[in-house]
């Protein structure tokens, strides 16, 4: 019998144009590296929280005998990813509708349940993983990774951007999110009652003259055009002047020669027992 979605966090970002920029620039290879040895052509993969597609694309180039179900909760996203998908010549690929808190798929399902950047942005990240780890099949990885906004880290000092952290850390907290996900997802799998899970990191960082202009750019958008600049006012934690601030704050960071940005990323590989 299907199981009933559950309401869960709202999504912070949205899916306004200057999120997208950042969503599809992710790749396998800058944002899921630590799985990727662990693949093999014939498995079958579920890529939850898929958004426009693009690191499912390269998921299913990895895994040409098997196939790759994305899911997200935004209908509107997946016509984008099936477009990347079609673009690419791919076939081995599905999308559907879903929420992490309820799949619905039969227990032991697939060889790899996947999730990038989701866990910080669902209402009950222990329950998620539950779920992701009933649909992996003995034997099966769950692979997860996350930010952690809390750690990340620039240069030079910007009284401009440490408004901007401490904003969006109230925004996404009262959206039912946590923001510094990443140091939190071993301890969420052992609540879960997953007992294999290796934790790692990895980084992305932002520092020539063209990633700083590129990632001061998508987030001085966002901060003032995007579904979390409207939660902030609506939620009563910044005025549309504060945010112009903030969004001036990363222009004149993007445009320092010396500038450097750097996001944590937890990671967790968990096996599930045979």
């Amino acid at each position: 019998m299907p199981r009933e979605p559950r309401e869960t966090a709202v999504y912070t970002h949205g899916h306004h144009e200057s999120v997208l920029r950042s969503h599809t620039w992710r790749t396998a290879a800058n944002s899921a590296a630590y799985l990727l040895g662990s693949l093999k052509p014939h498995m079958a993969v579920l890529d939850i929280g898929c958004g426009p597609g693009t690191i499912t694309a390269d998921l299913a180039e990895l895994v040409p005998q098997g196939r790759v179900t994305g899911v997200d909760r935004a209908p509107g996203i997946l016509e984008q990813a099936r477009a990347t998908v079609a673009a690419r010549g791919l076939t081995n690929v599905d999308f559907t509708v879903g929420d992490v808190h309820a799949l619905e798929y039969p227990d032991d399902t697939f060889c790899v349940v996947h999730a990038h950047q989701v866990l910080q942005h669902v209402g009950d990240p222990v329950r998620a993983l539950r779920e992701m780890h009933r649909v992996t099949r003995p034997g099966g990885l769950i692979a997860v990774r996350d930010a952690d906004y809390a750690a990340m880290t620039w240069h030079p000092a910007s009284e401009g951007l440490d408004s901007w952290l401490d904003l969006y850390q109230r925004v996404a907290r009262a959206n039912g999110g946590e923001p510094d996900a990443g140091r939190r997802l071993k301890s969420w799998a052992l609540s879960a009652g997953i007992q294999d899970v290796t934790a790692t990191s990895s980084t992305w960082t932002f520092a020539d003259d063209e990633e700083r202009a590129w990632w001061s750019g998508l987030w001085a958008d966002r901060t003032i055009a995007s579904a979390y600049a409207d939660r902030a006012v609506e939620g009563g934690h910044a005025t549309p002047g504060q945010l112009r601030a903030v969004s001036d704050a990363w222009r004149e960071w993007g445009e320092e020669p010396d500038g450097w940005f750097s996001v944590l990323n937890g990671e967790i590989l968990c096996r599930k027992d045979v």
